[in-house]
């Protein structure tokens, strides 16, 4: 399925814009053209510098474990040089005053433990809107494993949303989105958890 270019209509002038600069641009993996180019729109919009204590995780989790490795070097890097690429964030929906993470989740994690203002695109958007600019965005970014992808897919259906914004979020086929059902429909939640993000097992063997 062809991927929803999101950050297209979630973009734009920000609701918050003072002390507005520019963001050097996002180092992305694997990423196709159209979520290059939204990067660097994202990269010119009005950044923000809030308190992470404001700052709530999403309300859907891609993630089964944190990396941890990869968080120390991440640490390391805002500490000595600060935050190059800023988070994505809306006004909390239900919280007047605070805010929830789109994507950035570890961003906002090691500016809390470095004591330090989290550097933030803030923008209204919708659940559905939020749940296809987080796919995306870690699609490009984060190493997922197969298994994640499928329990974020299965979080992300049973908050109400279609296949359809599923299969954006994740730029799947029907295929693919097909096993991933079937995974989620004889693994319980639990056991998936429990097994944990299994990077090194391919989907081949979780059907």
């Amino acid at each position: 399925m062809a991927r929803r270019d999101i950050f297209g209509s979630v973009l734009g002038p920000a609701t918050a814009v003072a002390d507005a600069k520019d963001v050097s641009g996002y180092a992305v993996r694997g990423a196709s053209r159209s979520i290059m180019q939204s990067f660097e729109e994202l990269s010119k919009s009005s950044v923000v510098d809030l308190d992470p204590a404001f700052v709530d995780t999403s309300f859907v989790s891609d993630r089964l474990d944190e990396d941890d490795e990869a968080y120390q070097e991440l640490l390391a890097a805002i500490r000595e040089r600060g935050q190059d690429s800023p988070i994505l964030v809306r006004p909390h929906p239900e919280l007047s005053g605070r805010f929830q993470t789109v994507f950035g989740h570890r961003r906002v994690k090691v500016a809390r433990q470095l004591g330090r203002p989290v550097r933030a695109v803030v923008k209204k958007m919708g659940d559905e809107d939020h749940v296809i600019a987080q796919g995306q965005e870690n699609a490009a970014r984060a190493n997922l494993s197969f298994i994640e992808r499928t329990l974020f897919a299965d979080r992300i259906l049973k908050r109400g949303h279609t296949p359809d914004t599923v299969k954006s979020a994740l730029a799947l086929d029907d295929t693919t989105f097909s096993k991933m059902r079937s995974v989620t429909s004889n693994i319980p939640e639990p056991v998936i958890v429990a097994i944990g993000a299994a990077k090194t097992v391919g989907r081949d063997r979780w059907w």
